[in-house]
């Protein structure tokens, strides 16, 4: 069920930007990498075709755990995947350069929401998505993470980690804290989303059987 919402959501999402995507196509699948893993619209064409190669990486994972008797096997399988999945992208897109790369130095904003009003809605909406997918297969492979302020600290220790890249690299971005908190928050709005399929303790192989003590005298 949670493949098809990935598929179906994709799918809609390459519905309404194909001119952009079709845009890249060309230079994509011509292996150039200017033009294509340097552009937004390539790294989502990219994405998108990547997509049965990501599914075949879960059926995979899924048939050697099924085969060593693990239990919830196939779950496992998609959250492991789809974190990298889905997260991957949306870091690279935040990772690439601005105009001024390497000339412009470093800028940061550590004033809290000052910086929220300027973003509008779709750089809202960006930010929210690009540690999602993280927060969301998180606590189904993890126990550990099965819980809602983990994901919160988790979410926003990874996006000071870009934060900070962006500024030692000089990309001609702005790190803000405001980055952060809508990046947290991101994670942690997923997270809520899995929390039926929470991961919430460890699970042992179902052949393995436990050993009860036998009663003394």
């Amino acid at each position: 069920m949670l493949l098809s919402l990935a598929i179906l959501g994709l799918a809609c999402a390459a519905f309404v930007v194909r001119r952009p995507l079709m845009m890249s196509a060309p230079r994509c699948m011509a292996g150039r990498w200017h033009g294509c893993f340097d552009t937004e619209n390539g790294v989502v064409l990219m994405t998108l075709v990547a997509l049965p190669l990501a599914a075949l990486v879960v059926w995979a994972l899924a048939r050697r755990r099924c085969a060593a008797g693990v239990r919830s096997a196939w779950r496992m399988s998609l959250a492991e995947v789809g974190m990298v999945y889905g997260t991957v992208p949306f870091v690279w897109m935040t990772m690439m350069p601005g105009p001024g790369a390497g000339i412009v130095p470093g800028r940061v904003s550590l004033v809290p929401l000052r910086d929220l009003l300027t973003m509008g809605f779709f750089g809202i909406g960006a930010n929210l998505l690009i540690f999602a997918a993280l927060g969301f297969f998180a606590p189904m492979r993890f126990a550990a993470l099965a819980s809602v302020p983990r994901i919160l600290a988790l979410g926003a220790s990874c996006s000071v980690l870009v934060e900070t890249a962006q500024y030692v690299l000089r990309l001609d971005r702005v790190s803000s804290v405001d980055d952060v908190l809508v990046n947290a928050a991101g994670a942690a709005l997923a997270a809520l989303a899995s929390r039926h399929w929470w991961r919430i303790t460890t699970e042992v192989p179902s052949d393995q059987s436990r050993l009860v003590p036998a009663p003394a005298g």
